[in-house]
């Protein structure tokens, strides 16, 4: 095992050296000490801004999968029960067609895991092996890498409130490594469960969240499942492994925090809460909310594209039309309280606005999309007047209770 992951273990030990090294060189004190427990959350971060494009793949990936879950429902409701082979391949090439389609992998999210395994392994190694290394070499190596004789000493000296780095619940009797190591694996489950959980429950589809969906089911099983595996095994692994965990699980809660809040999947909870923040930013400024300005343009473009074809008229019949529109528009205009007189041509009756079947303009010769338009903007008028009439309320109010009785 150790054969295999030499070239590895060589790598992990340049990285906390070189990381050692560094801080010593701004100031912290050299030999045992914080400077070594630094070096090996430098290493965690260093693996991950390595692994960063992975991580983007994975929510590309966790979000394909929430936008595809209605079609992959429908598919497998389509061929439930039927266990035949051909059957069976038939949904098989279907499925994997609905992934090329959405872009997406079902293994996408495990990457940034897998990748950091062998990491965890040398990590653990390189650890396991400080007392060989300080002591006669180890194997065939009187060092690994950088990592000689005299730093494995300062390394293993190196304590995590009173617990060494090398030592782990097994083989230690003391009970300052056993409480520490008890906490801290009690810290990398909670951190463990809360990264899958925050990814699978705020930031999913609420069409999605329902126990007869297999890929929620399986994704609740992981949640259970990881923590509780981590929790087990991580009575053997060394108290800077620990370290390694813990850092890399706060890592990940704060990338999927960050990523979950600015760039939520459509329908979520966290798109919710993402758009309520965006309206009360836009109804500060006197803005219209996101919905009023996604129903606006969508009046526009349904009022531009959703009128009939216009038929060819001879030019004497469209010569009467026109002028038998214009006598009206200014026999409705000359009206007291008429629409028109009153508000302008934009708030025209909606017999007026639609026209007639074949017309793409109206009675005073505006199209749907400019009526739309004036009608979206003059709300916005009247909105941004409304929030500084409140904010000049807000601010008188405020004068005045300031002011003191004589």
């Amino acid at each position: 095992m150790d054969t295999i992951l030499w070239p590895l273990m060589v790598a992990v030990a340049w990285v906390m050296v070189s990381i050692h090294r560094f801080l010593v060189f701004i100031g912290l004190p050299d030999g045992p000490g914080v400077a070594w427990v630094l070096s090996i959350i430098g290493l965690t971060m260093f693996v991950r801004l390595l692994i960063m494009p992975l991580f983007v793949k994975q929510i590309r990936a966790s979000r394909g999968m929430q936008l595809m879950q209605p079609e992959l429902q429908a598919l497998q409701n389509k061929y439930k029960g039927k266990k035949d082979p051909a059957s069976q391949q038939r949904q098989q090439e279907e499925m994997m067609a609905l992934y090329r389609k959405h872009n997406t992998n079902p293994f996408a999210s495990c990457f940034p895991i897998l990748i950091q395994m062998p990491v965890f392994f040398a990590l653990f190694r390189v650890l396991a092996n400080l007392e060989a290394v300080a002591t006669d070499g180890y194997a065939d190596h009187s060092s690994i890498g950088p990592l000689t004789a005299e730093l494995a000493k300062h390394v293993q000296a190196s304590t995590v409130f009173g617990a060494p780095l090398s030592a782990s619940f097994m083989n230690s009797s003391e009970v300052t490594v056993k409480i520490v190591t008890v906490l801290m694996i009690i810290l990398m489950s909670v951190t463990q469960w809360y990264t899958m959980a925050q990814l699978s429950m705020k930031n999913m589809p609420d069409s999605v969240k329902n126990s007869d969906n297999p890929a929620m089911r399986s994704q609740r099983m992981m949640i259970t499942i990881m923590p509780i595996f981590f929790a087990f095994t991580g009575v053997q692994f060394q108290i800077g492994v620990l370290v390694y965990w813990v850092t890399t699980n706060l890592w990940t809660m704060g990338q999927q925090f960050f990523t979950i809040r600015n760039m939520p999947a459509p329908g979520s909870e966290a798109e919710k809460k993402m758009r309520a923040r965006e309206n009360a930013r836009r109804a500060r400024k006197g803005l219209p909310s996101l919905e009023e300005e996604e129903r606006a343009k969508a009046e526009a473009e349904g009022t531009a594209t959703s009128g009939q074809r216009v038929q060819p008229v001879r030019k004497d019949r469209q010569k009467k039309r026109t002028q038998k529109a214009s006598g009206t528009s200014v026999a409705k205009s000359a009206q007291p309280g008429s629409a028109i007189n009153s508000q302008g041509p934009e708030t025209t009756s909606g017999s007026e606005s639609a026209g007639s079947a074949g017309d793409s303009t109206n009675a005073v010769g505006l199209t749907q999309e400019e009526i739309a338009r004036r009608r979206y903007e003059r709300r916005a008028r009247a909105r941004k007047q409304a929030a500084a009439k409140r904010k000049g309320e807000s601010a008188k109010s405020k004068k005045s209770g300031k002011r003191r009785p004589r």
